[in-house]
């Protein structure tokens, strides 16, 4: 996976994600506005999270944040299934577009609540919040299948730890903080007032 990973990473524009005047910036490794007070990760984070997740192509996998489809992208490619859920229907409509285009027909979309997840489709292998949450997401994590992980940025605004939650075997709760992170707050239940 990691020489799949690093080929996919070198291969895929991040400039086709961003439709603004950032996009003569999109090779430099930093988050750039997309619009609606919302941003385009740094492809070193997009990197780090995939590789966290241990993707493979029987995975199912839940994005909360489609945001610009970068991430969305990196998903697609080495999972079986993606069901990514948006707030904002201008950014989940260019994100759809833009993957379709890529040939993605993998991927399911909703516009709406990801904080509360899309419980019609669990349990999920792996899910990825790409919004920091203000406390750990409890619906999401009770979407988590058994052997699971979940990546979720957690604290205030301007500063969170990416948390590694994983479910084990017996169905316990474990969680690890693996980095400082900076992300857009998550919207709804689980992250801060809309």
């Amino acid at each position: 996976m990691e020489q799949k990973l690093a080929d996919f990473f070198n291969s895929l524009d991040r400039s086709f994600f961003m439709d603004n005047a950032c996009r003569d910036y999109a090779s430099l490794d930093a988050a750039f506005p997309i619009g609606y007070g919302q941003t385009i990760s740094q492809p070193s984070l997009v990197y780090m999270m995939t590789e966290r997740l241990e993707l493979d192509k029987t995975c199912r996998v839940l994005e909360i944040g489609t945001g610009s489809g970068y991430q969305t992208a990196f998903l697609a490619e080495f999972s079986k299934e993606v069901y990514t859920i948006e707030r904002i229907p201008e950014l989940a409509k260019k994100a759809r577009e833009r993957l379709g285009e890529l040939g993605y027909s993998n991927i399911f979309y909703r516009i709406g609540d990801g904080s509360l997840g899309w419980k019609e489709y669990a349990p999920f292998d792996r899910i990825l919040v790409t919004a920091a949450a203000g406390r750990v997401p409890l619906d999401l994590v009770d979407q988590l299948k058994v052997g699971g992980v979940m990546l979720v940025p957690i604290g205030p605004s301007g500063w969170q730890q990416l948390t590694l939650i994983t479910r084990d075997a017996e169905g316990l709760v474990h969680s690890e903080s693996i980095g400082d992170v900076v992300f857009v707050e998550l919207k709804g239940k689980y992250g801060w007032t809309l």
